[in-house]
């Protein structure tokens, strides 16, 4: 298939990574790996290799339909990429939990609500949406969600419709915010589907640790469908083949944003179930957080509205670029900090002394230290060697919207 492969790595893979996924789909071999408990490798293996194969369809499908994130001045990869690569990813997540009996009405909910994402978000790649409609799109998909009963439940009963309404709004900004910041991750290559595998694989393994093996099914389902798209994204060497999307960012940061809420992260220890989930996602809710005061406090932003508008180039990965020397080592920088804070919220599960939680949170207090400060040299180093412009070494936003990758 002339233009469908774009080097002759992928064309070798290609002939291996489709014939396992045949494999996969045959009864016997699912029945096996849940036979020696293994399910979990096979949603994995199955989801990751889905993905892999759909990635170039969808690439050829971007190419054929003129699906593409331009050049611009304001950007510096030089040539049109095609994207539609979060098909790819939704796809081989929905395909692999479904196809092996994953089930329940609260899943099902947030699969129809992702899929409601995806499309509108979809629709966004390819001509663009208000970002007031997008979140509307994002606060019905939430109600679809919280109607299965995937609520926080963080507010104490005692206090009646209050501890109600407190658990729905926190949930609505928990799900809103995680959405919209992988999406803002969303900016250099591999950054937010690696920043999801990280994520999906911390969340599965304290899944699994506190005996909740449908929630570590489905982590792995979209660790295993971000990995397999990643290839194409993230290469050693050249430039990526096709970009994720809105489509995909957006999907992938829903999912994970509901799976958070619809586990129960220790064992009664109300304190640890709701630290882990935001250690493992601390590296979103931090930059969320950060952009928001920084805007607000230098008057970039004065209302609402000008807040969901607002097209910056002062996130976590771009500050890191510019402190660290390039765009490939800020997102390897920010994988890394990811992976050591899931560790602690893995550790953190188990820890039985007050003086051990503390510990782990004054890592994480660190780490967030550590972080603010490189983030003002960055920021100083951008004003004083670029002024408004971004360094050379980055990609910079285009206009439409935050980021992309």
């Amino acid at each position: 298939m002339r233009g469908f492969f774009d080097n002759r790595m992928e064309r070798r893979l290609y002939i291996v990574v489709p014939l396992a996924t045949l494999l996969l789909t045959i009864p016997p071999v699912r029945s096996h790996f849940a036979s020696i408990g293994w399910r979990w490798m096979y949603i994995l293996t199955f989801s990751f290799a889905l993905s892999f194969t759909l990635t170039p369809v969808f690439r050829w499908a971007a190419r054929r339909c003129n699906v593409y994130d331009l050049p611009s001045g304001r950007k510096v990869h030089p040539e049109a990429t095609p994207l539609l690569g979060g098909g790819a990813v939704f796809f081989g997540f929905a395909v692999a939990i479904i196809a092996n009996g994953v089930y329940s009405g609260k899943l099902a909910s947030i699969i129809i609500a992702s899929l409601v994402l995806f499309t509108v978000s979809l629709i966004d790649d390819i001509h663009e949406v208000p970002a007031w409609l997008k979140l509307v799109a994002q606060l019905a998909c939430v109600s679809i969600v919280m109607s299965q009963g995937i609520v926080l439940r963080v507010a104490p009963s005692t206090y009646g419709v209050f501890a109600e309404a407190a658990n729905v709004f926190l949930t609505v900004l928990w799900i809103v915010g995680i959405t919209n910041a992988m999406n803002f991750f969303d900016g250099m290559n591999g950054l937010a589907s690696g920043l999801g595998a990280i994520i999906a694989f911390f969340l599965g393994i304290v899944a699994f640790q506190t005996d909740q093996p449908f929630i570590g099914w489905v982590a792995v389902g979209i660790m295993g469908s971000c990995l397999g798209f990643l290839p194409y994204n993230f290469q050693a060497r050249g430039k990526a083949t096709i970009f994720l999307g809105d489509a995909g960012s957006i999907f992938i940061g829903f999912v994970l944003a509901c799976l958070a809420v619809y586990g129960d992260w220790a064992e009664n220890n109300p304190v640890g179930s709701l630290i882990s989930p935001i250690l493992i996602f601390w590296v979103l809710i931090f930059d969320m957080i950060h952009i928001t005061v920084d805007r607000i406090s230098t008057g970039k932003v004065k209302s609402f509205k000008q807040w969901i508008d607002y097209v910056g180039k002062d996130h976590l990965h771009h500050r890191m670029a510019v402190v660290l020397g390039g765009p490939r080592r800020s997102v390897l920088f920010i994988f890394m900090i990811n992976a050591c804070l899931g560790t602690s919220a893995v550790v953190l599960r188990d820890a039985r002394r007050p003086i051990d939680a503390l510990l782990l949170l004054g890592q994480a207090v660190i780490f967030v230290m550590l972080i603010t400060v490189l983030e003002r040299r960055g920021r100083h180093n951008a004003i004083s060697c670029a002024g408004d412009e971004p360094p050379s070494s980055t990609r910079a936003p285009d206009t439409k919207r935050e980021t992309r990758s």
